[in-house]
């Protein structure tokens, strides 16, 4: 990687690294010298490989289990990372599920499990990292995985992009709130990135999903990195409050859609 951060010394949590986006932020944030608690809900092996990465390049990492849209287990993850690492200054909110849907056929379950994990669980995430963070009288970085959904969507996804908007409008309130104690929260917003669970979709081909973006690609976990670690960088120090679409474009094309997604949750 080209972009070089140094974040020695500061302990980043990552949510959702089991695969897709998640793993590779994490792993960027090890190659960046921060020790990382690779978070995971149901794909362990995922999170383990990502810790055992890092620890083999010499870095510490550790791995911890949470249903994020449970304020108990948010807690007691935080409180795990906080035990072995001795402080939090990073979270990266990026646990997320996409269960694509027809409005009409939509049902509270899936509803209820959409807003549970994006964003019910990037509020209880948020608040329990910035409560290690005030106590600590330090400052620290949030950043939360939004979507190009919200910004624009698609059909079968109205539930999912009510959730993604959330988050813009979350991040806007909590960094007002934040930056008397010198945290910043900002929302990034990929558009179509390249993940495991597009090679399982058996009608995934990248180059027509690359032809609509006016970049002409798909993206990849690398792209979305690099913004992560400018945010947590002592360079976006006066940047807070802010939905960064890293998307190729897609967004800027009026009417423009971003690509369906395959269902996943993380």
């Amino acid at each position: 990687m080209d972009f070089h951060v140094d974040l020695s010394g500061k302990v980043a949590l990552v949510t959702g690294t089991g695969r897709g986006i998640g793993k590779g932020l994490a792993l960027a944030l090890g190659e960046a010298g921060a020790w990382v608690a690779a978070h995971y809900h149901r794909s362990a092996e995922g999170a383990e490989e990502v810790a055992e990465v890092i620890q083999q390049a010499g870095g510490r990492a550790m791995t911890v289990q949470a249903d994020v849209s449970q304020s108990a287990q948010v807690n007691a993850m935080v409180d795990a990372v906080v035990a072995e690492f001795g402080r939090l200054d990073i979270l990266v909110n990026n646990s997320g599920v996409t269960i694509p849907a027809p409005f009409l056929e939509l049902s509270e379950d899936v509803w209820d499990l959409t807003h549970g994990v994006n964003l019910k669980g990037a509020f209880l995430c948020g608040q329990a990292a910035a409560r290690v963070m005030v106590r600590q009288g330090e400052g620290g970085r949030i950043i939360y995985i939004g979507s190009v959904h919200g910004e624009r969507t698609v059909p079968r996804f109205t539930h999912y992009a009510a959730t993604k908007g959330g988050l813009k409008l979350l991040t806007m309130g909590m960094a007002q709130e934040l930056a008397p104690y010198g945290i910043t929260v900002n929302n990034i917003s990929p558009g179509a990135i390249e993940v495991e669970r597009f090679w399982e979709d058996p009608t995934y081909d990248p180059e027509a999903w690359g032809k609509p973006i006016p970049w002409g690609r798909v993206g990849q976990p690398i792209d979305v990195a690099t913004v992560v670690l400018f945010l947590c960088s002592q360079a976006s120090e006066y940047i807070t409050g802010q939905t960064i679409c890293v998307d190729g474009g897609i967004t800027a094309i009026l009417g423009g859609q971003p690509p369906r997604s395959p269902d996943s949750r993380n």
